[in-house]
Order: structure tokens, then C-alpha cells, then sequence
């Protein structure tokens, strides 16, 4: 009886064809190795490295974006929160109705100075959470504290406002530190992605030419102001879809307002007291915090998982290893750094004119004279005009650097000139288009200043293994200006122009 033949040929047997397979490849120890393990006969190798090196260029726009994108909710949520926060407990029948005897104004004037006072110690402890988190993870903590804030919301008291405003102050330097120093990094790997070649040739430890990632860096700030400047557009939503429908009119929140202008003293002298002619429903006010939460949550979502790390692991470990001695005294070598003390001025200038936007121009030249229901329509002039002006930073790619920044000192030297001189007559509405064109200009000046500051650090700075700290320094700055600014509220208009003119010129 013959044996059966095997249902699966068995390997290195002969078959009927010999020693050969159906490719006409022989089969079994006799095999060639490099059909098995060789290369795949149609890869071309510089092919795939240009699609490798494509992934990684569309990853770094990703990186880019999602940071802006983040931004701009976080910013949004935040002065839309605090802006429809601050009109509601400014009105006393909501105080006392709501709240009763709490004493809103004492806790609204103590959550204003810890947001205000706590940047100004920034300096000593940025460094050392940088260093701690690293600059992805910073983001993300910043993020996530300005989510914390818009929580406390819920439950309106004193130990729940006033911590989670002392925590955001100690977040803000450190947001901006790293954002402004993860933009510069991902403008340095889009070049070294872009120029894989050159790298290749030269070496990885060669540094690229000085400068090179320059344009790159141009372009990303150019989205990123873009997308933050949109932020004050955003916080306006609240207003005009919900508050604006329970407000008073011009001729009642305006009947005892004197002077505006340049004519003012202080914020809104005269403004009425009551400036709701209904008071909102609590459940109302829940779904418009929960919708805010809601931003605030996908704004962290957007920085942990779109966001890539900003260095290779091995990077920040080089950045650990620093002692922590070290690391606290970075900040204030960097100080002495002639080129930063020179930009000093333009610092604390960035610092006066974005809140002098926001109280000077919206509330003593705006809300003095049309009334508060147009507020949020100057705000939104003023982002919108901020928005556009940031991409007229991609000039700076033709024009020489100081250009952008110039130009933005002088849009404002003029308006400050202006406003000088002018004060609107109250509850008059004809002059309403000059306000808003002031503020969409006020926001070209402010575009192309912050974007020329952060272009410019990024590109004196790039020999430095770590923007951080430059950046902190910056925004360090831009705090104690906001601080001074917070001191000064109740000065003369003429006096606050003034101090805008001297830190100008």
C-alpha cells in the first residue's frame, strides 16, 4: 500500500518541478538570501526619505496650528468669562438680589489684583516649572489653570474666585514663555526639515547658517498673532448672543456721564449703577459657563494631543541636568544682555497699549460715549483689524526686520496724537464710525508690534540653546506694564496718553 502524499508540500522537498518553485526561485536551503531578506526591488530610498521629511514638515504645521487654535480658545473663553462677570456684578440689583450682602465689588477688586499682581514674581518661578514640565507640558498646566478658573465660575464666593485668580496670574508669564518659545522651535525643525539635505551634507552637529529659519519663523508667528488676536472677536460672543439682550440703553446707563474722552477721569465716571434691565436666570447663566467650560476643555484637548513635544527627549534631559541654581538665575543673565535692555521700552510699551485697548479706547472713548451695549462691537472691530494686520507681518519677508515694528509704533503715535485732543460728547451716536475705525487701527498697530517683538527675539536669540527664558523675560515685562496700568486706572485720560507717548518715543 503506497503512502499518501503529504495535503502541504514540506519545505527544502523536491516537487514534481525539482528544486525550483513556480517563480523559477529555487527552493529550500538552496535559496538565495538576499531574495528573502534583501530590498524591495521597486524602493527608491530618496523617494521615501522626501515623503519622511514631508510627514514631518505637515506634522510641525499641525504643532503650529493646534498651538494657535489653543490659544485663541483658552484667551476667548477667559475675557468673555471675566468681561460678562464683571457687568454682572457691577449692577446692584443683581448684587443684592443674587448675592445679598457677600460683598461682590470687594471680591471682583481682589480677583483684579491677583490676576494683575502675581506675573510680577513670575520671574523666579518661570525658569524653574519650565524646567520642571518642559515647554509642551507647560502648556498644557497653563491651559489647564485658565479651565480651572472658568470652573470656579459655578460657585461664585471669595475662596473660590479669588485662589483661582491668583493661579491664573501665576500662569500667565509662563503660558506666554512657552508659547512664544514653542513657535520659535517649531520655525527652527520646519527648517532642518526643509533642509534635510544641507543637514546631511554638513553634519547633525553643525548648526545651520544664522538666520535661516528666519522666514519660517516670520510665517508661524504671522499664524499664531493671527489666530490670538481672533480671541477678542471670540469673547464677544457671550455679549452679543446672551448679555446684550438684558441690558439697559445708552440713555439710562449714560444720564449722569459728563465727559468722555480725552475729557475722562477714571473708568466710566457717572456710569449708572444699574445697568440690567432684567436679570438673567440662573439656569441661563449655567448653560452659557458650561458652553465656556466646554471651549476651555477642548482647548486642553487641542495642546495635549495635537501638540507635539517641542524638543527630543534627549534635549530635555540636557535642559534637567542644569541644577536648579543655575536654572533660577538664567532670567537675570539674560537681563544684562545689551540688545534685551534696548528692547525694554518696546516691552513695556506691548504691555500699556493691549490693556489701554481694552479700558482706554472700549470704555473711555466707547462705552462712555455709545453706551455698553456696543462694547463687544468695538472689541470685535479692534480683533478683527488685529487679525488681518498680523498677517501684514509676512511683509517683514521682503522688508527689512525693523519695518513691522516700526510701522506699528507709528499707527500709534498717530491715534495716540488723536485721541489727544478728542472727546466725544456722550450718548451722541454720529461719530460711532470714528470709534470703531480707532480701534480696528488701534489693532494694526498691536499686531504688528507683538508680532515684530516675538520675530524679532526669536531670530537675535536663536544661538541660545533655549528661548524660554527670552521669552519670559519679554512677557515679564509686559506684566509689570499691565501692573502699572492696573495702578494707574483712576488717573486723568490726559495723563494715561501721556504715559503712552513718553514710553513710545
Amino acid at each position: 500500500m503506497e503512502a499518501e502524499p503529504p495535503l502541504y508540500p514540506m519545505a527544502g522537498a523536491a516537487g514534481p518541478q525539482g528544486d525550483e518553485d513556480l517563480l523559477g526561485v529555487p527552493d529550500g536551503p538552496e535559496a538565495p538570501l538576499d531574495e528573502l531578506v534583501g530590498a524591495y526591488p521597486n524602493y527608491n530610498e530618496e523617494e521615501e526619505e522626501r515623503r519622511y521629511y514631508r510627514r514631518k514638515r505637515l506634522g510641525v504645521l499641525k504643532n503650529v496650528l493646534a498651538a494657535s487654535a489653543g490659544g485663541m480658545l483658552t484667551y476667548g473663553v477667559y475675557l468673555g468669562l471675566l468681561q460678562m462677570q464683571l457687568i454682572l456684578h457691577y449692577d446692584e440689583t443683581y448684587r443684592e438680589v443674587k448675592y445679598g450682602n457677600m460683598g461682590l465689588p470687594d471680591i471682583d477688586s481682589k480677583m483684579l489684583m491677583g490676576i494683575n499682581v502675581t506675573p510680577i514674581a513670575a520671574l523666579l518661578y518661570t525658569p524653574v516649572l519650565i524646567r520642571f514640565f518642559g515647554t509642551k507640558w507647560m502648556m498644557f498646566l497653563a491651559v489647564g489653570i485658565y479651565a480651572l478658573f472658568v470652573s470656579t465660575n459655578y460657585w461664585e464666593r471669595y475662596y473660590t474666585l479669588v485662589p483661582s485668580a491668583v493661579a491664573l496670574g501665576m500662569a500667565i508669564v509662563p503660558l506666554w514663555a512657552s508659547m512664544g518659545n514653542y513657535i520659535t522651535r517649531m520655525a527652527q525643525k520646519y527648517h532642518e526639515y526643509s533642509h534635510y539635505k544641507e543637514q546631511d551634507g554638513q553634519g547633525m552637529k553643525q548648526r545651520p547658517p544664522r538666520g535661516s529659519h528666519a522666514p519660517y519663523l516670520l510665517v508661524f508667528q504671522a499664524i499664531f498673532y493671527s489666530f490670538f488676536h481672533l480671541s477678542f472677536a471670540c469673547a464677544q460672543l457671550p455679549m452679543i448672543y446672551f448679555l446684550n439682550h438684558y441690558l439697559y440703553d445708552l440713555n439710562h446707563t449714560l444720564y449722569n456721564v459728563q465727559s468722555c474722552g480725552t475729557n475722562s477721569h477714571g473708568i466710566l465716571s457717572g456710569f449708572n449703577k444699574t445697568v440690567l434691565r432684567t436679570l438673567p436666570r440662573s439656569g441661563n447663566l449655567i448653560v452659557v459657563e458650561s458652553v465656556l467650560m466646554a471651549v476651555a476643555f477642548l482647548a486642553m484637548l487641542l495642546v495635549l494631543g495635537l501638540c507635539g513635544a517641542a524638543y527630543r527627549p534627549t534635549e530635555e534631559i540636557d535642559l534637567r541636568s542644569v541644577g536648579w541654581g543655575n536654572i533660577f538665575q538664567l532670567p537675570f543673565k539674560h537681563v544684562r544682555d545689551y540688545r534685551l535692555r534696548h528692547l525694554v521700552p518696546f516691552f513695556i510699551y506691548s504691555g500699556f497699549e493691549v490693556l489701554f485697548a481694552c479700558t482706554g479706547i472700549a470704555l473711555g472713548y466707547g462705552v462712555c460715549s455709545v453706551g455698553l451695549e456696543r462694547l463687544a462691537y468695538l472689541l470685535v472691530a479692534y480683533s478683527l483689524g488685529a487679525s488681518a494686520a498680523s498677517l501684514l507681518g509676512l511683509l517683514g519677508l521682503w522688508l527689512p526686520r525693523p519695518v513691522p515694528l516700526v510701522a506699528g509704533a507709528g499707527v500709534h503715535l498717530l491715534l495716540t496724537f488723536i485721541l489727544f485732543f478728542w472727546a466725544p460728547v456722550p450718548r451722541v451716536l454720529q461719530h460711532s464710525w470714528i470709534l470703531y475705525v480707532a480701534a480696528a487701527l488701534w489693532g494694526v498697530g498691536s499686531a504688528l508690534n507683538k508680532t515684530g517683538l516675538s520675530t524679532l527675539l526669536g531670530i537675535l536669540y536663536e544661538d541660545k540653546e533655549r528661548q524660554d527664558f527670552i521669552f519670559t523675560i519679554y512677557h515679564w515685562w509686559q506684566a509689570v506694564a499691565i501692573f502699572t496700568v492696573y495702578l494707574g486706572s483712576s488717573l486723568h485720560m490726559k495723563a494715561k496718553l501721556a504715559v503712552l507717548l513718553v514710553t513710545l518715543v
